[in-house]
């Protein structure tokens, strides 16, 4: 019998290998939405993955004074584009769930409503992406109301290595959250191995020192092929190391030089974080809805996987 993606994420002996995308935008009829999300598994059909991560778009500009590169479009529910998902590829989802902008009973009508209408178990719950903003719900206090609740869920959180490189407590924030219910975590996308590295190192040492096993990481990658994307990944706060920058403008298809800078990434994480014991995973998105960079990010899931495959294989034959 195949394992659920519950069971895949909590045996560290797995691989755990997923798409990220995001819901068509809101207004788009239903009929429509399942022409997008058709078309969507159809382009995933030549490939092996677990299950699909579909995102809750907050307007993020509270976060920041610099203006938006693409606009801020409202999307259908992330609930209602994750269960067609599953219903059309027998596959499991995750669904992202931004709380900040309902009170606490409002969000117990949605854990009851996605549980018995939408029929979704797996969650990362997101916080507001700035303090400055209007604040309903904190995320400590939606976790709170996760654990009362009478329904199960397997609970996912966020982690961002760029968080760690500034503040060095990531890794403290990841012990807590997981003492707030969480059982694995979803990187930002990464284009800053070291920033990652270092991360993944505080999080193994304090697990170690405090005799907790480490949930598995799941690192997000994705295809840059423009200066409009790099600039839109650098607005959500994704570190690109200016030598990195550069190398991705300045080559003569940065498309394909960001998959190989991706990899590279993927080689030095894995590398340097080979003795440490945190399980990882992959997710592998498009952040624009770009043709090119959609097909890109295909081709980047295969050459990571494969990447991520070879070295679970050694990792196994060496023990």
């Amino acid at each position: 019998m195949a394992l659920s993606l519950q069971q895949k994420i909590e045996d560290p002996s797995q691989g755990v290998y997923l798409i990220g995308t995001t819901p068509p935008k809101m207004g788009t009829d239903k009929a429509k939405v399942e022409e997008i999300a058709t078309k969507l598994l159809n382009r995933l059909h030549r490939i092996e993955y677990d299950g699909v991560i579909v995102y809750d778009i907050q307007d993020e500009s509270s976060r920041t004074n610099v203006p938006r590169p693409f606009p801020f479009k409202h999307t259908v529910d992330p609930r209602e584009y994750s269960q067609l998902l599953n219903h059309l590829s027998r596959l499991d989802v995750i669904t992202y769930k931004s709380v900040a902008q309902r009170g606490v009973s409002e969000f117990n009508e949605w854990l009851d409503e996605t549980k018995k209408k939408y029929e979704l178990n797996n969650l990362v719950l997101v916080g507001s992406p700035s303090s400055n903003g209007d604040i309903k719900l904190s995320l400590p206090n939606a976790y709170q109301a996760l654990e009362q609740h009478n329904e199960n869920f397997f609970l996912g959180g966020v982690t961002i290595a760029e968080r760690h490189a500034s503040k060095r407590n990531e890794h403290e924030r990841l012990i807590e959250k997981t003492g707030q219910g969480c059982n694995f975590f979803i990187s930002q996308a990464v284009y800053d191995a070291q920033a990652t590295i270092d991360l993944i190192t505080s999080y193994a040492r304090t697990c170690r020192q405090q005799g907790i096993t480490p949930n598995r990481i799941i690192l997000t990658f994705t295809p840059c092929g423009s200066e409009k994307t790099l600039e839109f990944m650098q607005w959500l706060g994704i570190s690109v190391p200016e030598a990195t920058k550069w190398r991705i403008l300045d080559a003569e298809q940065p498309l394909s030089e960001s998959v190989r800078i991706c990899k590279d990434n993927l080689n030095l994480i894995l590398q340097s974080c080979a003795g440490l014991d945190v399980p990882l995973g992959l997710n592998i998105e498009s952040l624009t809805n770009r043709k090119e960079e959609i097909d890109a990010s295909i081709n980047l899931y295969r050459l990571l996987k494969a990447t991520m495959e070879l070295y679970l294989a050694e990792r196994q034959l060496a023990s």
